[in-house]
């Protein structure tokens, strides 16, 4: 059954998008159920990565059904309201950075969306998801069915076989290629995948900062709420909830509790993310609306007690701001979430399931990326630091978070070892308990359900399994995509040499230089310095034929221009004559200055000219791993 999506929504009518969005909802029609459906690709949750997947694949023109159980796409970014990002605002990275422009253009620039202290781009959830929608509109490959939920799933000789509800019908899907686009990996549970829960033993993950034994903690999850200013002398205090006790956030301020350090002013905890349209995210985690309640491996009906116990906790502390603090003016926003109360649909949840995939990310894979070779197999890219909130449960054993660069995910970490046409889309990849604290942020997970939707799509486009494709070819179309593949901040998709920059540094021939920065980590190209011999010497001898590169010895110094034309010509056996003059040809075509053999070589200059004469990146596949193959 398609759903036939309606461009209800005129961005450019602002004061009129959120009637336009509830009423819009009632608009859509449906062509007359059929008993079973075929879709290529299935994704399950149409949460950020989940939207980002079924978007991805259907412009890879696989016909793809997108199965959410609210009225909105988007997820975190939307429905659970956490709609001040986290991270990468130096790295636009695909249909991040599409949703970020758009999100730019409907309020007037990047800085009509710098309005709070806590990130660089906020919204109006209820903006973020007409703007998802019209996204999943302009894909004629994409189906988007909601009001739906998963029943059943099982695996057939071909793909999988699911049962859908979709109000108050039971519908038959079958699909080649299924994903997980669920917050705590629901999906892959289902399918029998194994996964972990909780915190990782320092023997089991070999990081030095894990507790020595495992346990079940997960984060706190937040039950977000979107206050709205309603102007001097209004009053908007909400009934007092049952079992308020204003004790229980005194503390989540300074200026009721200046006895404890560490305490922003209670005015910042408004400004913190303070949104466009006179609103404010309330999303706090110091003794504010953060809650503990681990409901990764409960029923349906469990959740849901656990979620309304959440609700309760948001409304208490709204209630402790209007009260306590003074601040009637603020209510629960009137044109933000179609719910009951007013908050959002469902909490935004930082932690759940972590499969057992092909690869395992460990705080070290991320902290000294060059000391392995997971790094030549990524697709996705964040620099937000290790932070997990687990201040709601005091059982939480204290961990000394290590400091680490911006760092790219590896592909296999979404890719199931015990299950077939399975892929992760949303948080539950195959990392530790303590890297989930950097992967977790809504950029990345973007970006983690784009790099879903292309191993998807490719998979059945190439009538392969997912651990049958190659790595080289899914990280080629998610750079035609605008995705990176190694997390350098200091060259950006506008450069003309941006994808020959990142297909060398995914060889390694050059590497990147990583340095942790406050709240947004960093790692360095610096495509315009030159380049020391021993480090090129270095990342040559890395390839599989590195010695015949390097066999020639030179001094301690720059790498001269004709030097690296010498090393081309060693990996590709061309005439040294006849590389150096078709580089002479090109040069100005490159948009470079002069060309000049004898002058040292720019990191730039040195990747544009292995990418374009020798093309190391597809000469040489890689696996899950990153290992060279035959």
């Amino acid at each position: 059954m398609r759903i036939k999506l309606f461009s209800f929504l005129l961005l450019t009518q602002r004061r009129a998008l959120f009637p336009a969005f509830v009423a819009g909802v009632g608009l859509l029609w449906f062509t007359p159920m059929r008993p079973s459906i075929e879709t290529q690709v299935l994704v399950i949750n149409g949460g950020a990565g989940g939207t980002a997947a079924g978007i991805q694949s259907a412009r890879m023109g696989v016909s793809t059904l997108v199965v959410e159980p609210t009225a909105w796409l988007g997820g975190m970014l939307t429905a659970a309201g956490v709609s001040a990002t986290d991270g990468n605002h130096r790295m636009p990275a695909g249909i991040w950075g599409e949703f970020r422009e758009q999100i730019r253009d409907y309020y007037g620039g990047p800085e009509a969306v710098a309005t709070g202290w806590v990130s660089n781009t906020h919204f109006e959830p209820h903006v973020g998801a007409a703007i998802f929608r019209q996204m999943a509109e302009r894909e004629p490959r994409l189906t988007v069915w909601f009001h739906s939920r998963l029943l059943s799933l099982k695996a057939t000789a071909d793909g999988w076989e699911a049962r859908i509800r979709k109000e108050g019908k039971t519908v038959r899907v079958t699909a080649r290629v299924l994903v997980d686009g669920t917050d705590l990996g629901d999906v892959a549970a289902m399918a029998g995948v194994g996964y972990d829960l909780g915190m990782d033993s320092r023997m089991m993950s070999g990081e030095p900062m894990a507790p020595e034994k495992a346990n079940g903690i997960i984060q706190d999850l937040t039950l977000v709420a979107i206050l709205k200013d309603f102007g001097p002398g209004a009053d908007k205090t909400i009934p007092k909830p049952p079992g308020y006790n204003p004790e229980a956030f005194r503390c989540s301020c300074q200026d009721l509790c200046p006895e404890e350090p560490g305490l922003h002013p209670c005015e910042m905890t408004l400004t913190y993310a303070k949104l466009p349209g006179g609103k404010i995210m309330l999303n706090w985690p110091r003794r504010g609306n953060d809650f503990y309640a681990n409901v990764v491996e409960t029923s349906g009906k469990e959740r849901e007690v656990a979620f309304d116990s959440a609700r309760m906790h948001t409304l208490r502390y709204i209630y402790f701001l209007q009260n306590e603090l003074g601040y009637r003016n603020l209510g629960i926003a009137d044109d933000e979430f179609p719910t009951p109360d007013g908050l959002a649909f469902y909490p935004y949840h930082r932690e759940g399931r972590r499969i057992h995939g092909l690869v395992r990310v460990h705080v070290g894979h991320i902290s000294n990326p060059y000391e392995g070779t997971l790094y030549r197999t990524g697709g996705i890219v964040g620099d937000y630091p290790i932070d997990h909130h687990h201040a709601k449960n005091p059982e939480a054993p204290e961990i000394e978070f290590p400091k680490v660069p911006s760092f790219n995910i590896p592909l296999g970490a979404l890719i199931p070892a015990a299950a077939d046409r399975l892929v992760m889309a949303d948080k539950a990849i195959s990392v530790s308990n303590i890297v989930n604290g950097s992967s977790r942020l809504q950029p990345v997970v973007l970006q983690i359900g784009q790099a879903a939707g292309v191993l998807a799509a490719l998979s059945v486009m190439e009538n392969k399994s997912i651990k049958n494709l190659s790595v080289r070819a899914v990280q080629n179309r998610l750079l035609q995509s605008g995705a990176y593949l190694m997390p350098f901040f200091d060259v950006e998709p506008a450069d003309a040499h941006f994808e020959a920059i990142q297909r060398i540094g995914a060889t390694g021939i050059l590497r990147g230089i990583g340095e942790p920065y406050l709240w947004a980590n960093r790692t360095w190209f610096y495509p315009d310095t030159t380049v020391a011999w021993n480090a090129f010497r270095e990342g040559l001898a890395s390839l599989p034929d590195g010695a015949a590169a390097t066999s020639f010895v030179r001094e301690t110094g720059l790498v001269a221009l004709e030097h690296g034309l010498e090393v081309v010509s060693r990996m590709t056996g061309n005439a040294l004559d006849s590389v150096r003059a078709e580089a002479n040809k090109q040069w100005q075509g490159w948009g470079f200055s002069r060309f000049d053999p004898q002058r040292p070589a720019t990191r730039k200059e040195l990747a544009v000219l292995l990418d374009y004469f020798a093309d190391p990146f597809n000469r040489w596949e890689v696996d899950w791993e990153g290992n060279w193959m035959p």
